[in-house]
């Protein structure tokens, strides 16, 4: 905040509530540039914290409040305004009409995007939780399912083991509920969300995953459900098969569990996030499975992101993106691919950004496409 000049933030949004306070409430959470906190609750009206709570109907009241906590307001504000509605961001700099107001959605991304190791903690357990789960997946298959089906019962034994069953995401327009599941030539359908494969979903109005496609001999079965069991999203995938699959799909599936070993060894703090692209790029073209990676007719542009509070932190691997690792980030990578009218194949894992050292992978289901 000091780097940007910004003497106090308002924060309005559920999940830099969460990071900032531990839990959720409706209303706006003020931080200067001290570290000085005050939340202004709307509801739940019995909240407690150790911080000073002041209750309020409305924003309007929030500049007297601060006057009488002798809290000096500064000169610059710091608005989330990548997150809020127009209607809302402009209500809000009005109850401030002789202030500089700026944007600090930015610089929280960046500092969600590094974790302490008490969040990193909250990772592992997630992490096992979902591994856990992934492990009883295919003893809950029956011949004659359906993706859909198959998707419910995996859903349920993941709520069974705690999972909160909400998946948040950052971005206008992203939606997703716990996963997706996806088989067949479903698995090529182009979706309109920004997600590394997409499938036709259950209904137009939320167009990813699976579509109710029978599993079939022969087809691949990927499952990507997330694990959030306590705030922080693990993201893992596995691939299993109805029977025996296609000598392509085992070669491609192979080939992603060598992206991941790669990209693991060299994922250190420093390197730049488009170097582990472009070594994803340069396995994909040795082994020449270029037309089927990361998408069919509708190619995704990264192999890997940012999990958090959100499914979809910073950072991004992309051709595009100089900036280098961290120590500290949690970084899902998922190289996949499309094999035709067989379905998805690939794992993704989560892993941490270590000092000096290779990634820490946080899941560890097994690798190998299992067999149902």
């Amino acid at each position: 905040m000091k780097q940007e000049g910004i003497d106090a933030c308002l924060i309005s949004s559920n999940t830099n509530i969460i990071y900032l306070s531990g839990l959720l409430y409706s209303g706006y959470l003020y931080l200067n540039c001290n570290g000085d906190v005050i939340h202004f609750v709307k509801r739940p009206n019995n909240l407690q914290l150790s911080d000073p709570i002041l209750f309020i109907r409305k924003p309007e009241e929030i500049p007297n409040l601060l006057k009488e906590k002798n809290q000096p307001i500064g000169e610059t504000i710091a608005l989330e305004e990548d997150e809020m509605s127009y209607t809302d961001r402009i209500r809000v700099s009005k109850i401030f009409p002789d202030k500089t107001i700026k944007n600090c959605s930015p610089i929280i991304r960046v500092a969600r995007a590094i974790k302490t190791e008490y969040e990193l903690e909250l990772f592992r357990i997630a992490a096992q939780k979902q591994s856990d789960a992934i492990r009883e997946f295919p003893k809950l298959f029956r011949p004659g399912m359906t993706d859909n089906e198959f998707a419910i019962e995996m859903e349920y034994e993941i709520r069974k083991r705690g999972s909160i069953g909400v998946v948040r995401v950052f971005g206008e327009s992203m939606e997703i509920f716990m996963g997706s599941v996806l088989t067949g030539e479903n698995a090529a359908t182009p979706s309109a969300f920004d997600f590394a494969l997409g499938g036709a979903g259950l209904n137009p109005t939320i167009p990813v995953g699976h579509n109710n496609t029978p599993l079939n001999e022969g087809q691949t079965v990927m499952v990507d459900i997330c694990g959030n069991f306590n705030g922080y999203h693990s993201d893992q995938t596995r691939v299993f098969s109805v029977g025996k699959t296609s000598q392509k799909a085992l070669y491609a599936h192979q080939v992603s569990i060598e992206i991941l070993n790669t990209i693991k060894e060299l994922g250190k703090e420093g390197v730049a996030c488009c170097e582990l692209y472009e070594k994803a790029i340069e396995i994909v073209k040795q082994h020449n499975l270029t037309d089927c990676f990361m998408g069919a007719t509708q190619k995704a542009s990264f192999i890997g992101h940012g999990v958090g509070l959100v499914l979809n932190e910073l950072p991004i691997l992309t051709a595009k993106n100089k900036s280098p690792l961290t120590a500290g980030m949690t970084i899902a990578i998922e190289p996949k691919f499309i094999i035709d009218k067989i379905g998805a194949v690939g794992n993704e894992d989560t892993f941490a950004v270590r000092k000096n050292q290779a990634m820490e992978q946080l899941t560890n289901a097994p690798e190998e496409i299992i067999i149902l």
